[in-house]
């Protein structure tokens, strides 16, 4: 089991607009496939492949993922770059 770092570094909020009721369920999807525990409802936290992070959907347009913990092996730009990723195919969906 590889170590965690709490992020008190702080990697910077992700903040996504236009994220659509459809965006939302496939970036929940997604990131279950990925290997995340991902909750039921519009907040919560997002746990699995030595990240936890905590989200909050307005219900409408606006999605803020918050890394709080992290492998030690891995950097922001790895984790918020992922979320993108998602983001950026659930659009297409």
């Amino acid at each position: 089991m590889s170590e965690r770092k709490i992020d008190t570094e702080g990697c910077q909020g992700i903040k996504f607009k236009n994220v659509t009721p459809e965006v939302f369920s496939c970036m929940k999807k997604k990131l279950q496939n990925y290997g995340m525990k991902v909750p039921c409802g519009t907040s919560g936290m997002f746990e699995g492949n030595g990240i936890i992070a905590h989200f909050s959907w307005d219900g409408e347009a606006n999605l803020v993922i918050e890394i709080k913990e992290r492998s030690l092996n891995t950097y922001c730009g790895q984790v918020s770059g992922k979320f993108r990723a998602f983001f950026r195919e659930c659009q297409g969906l």
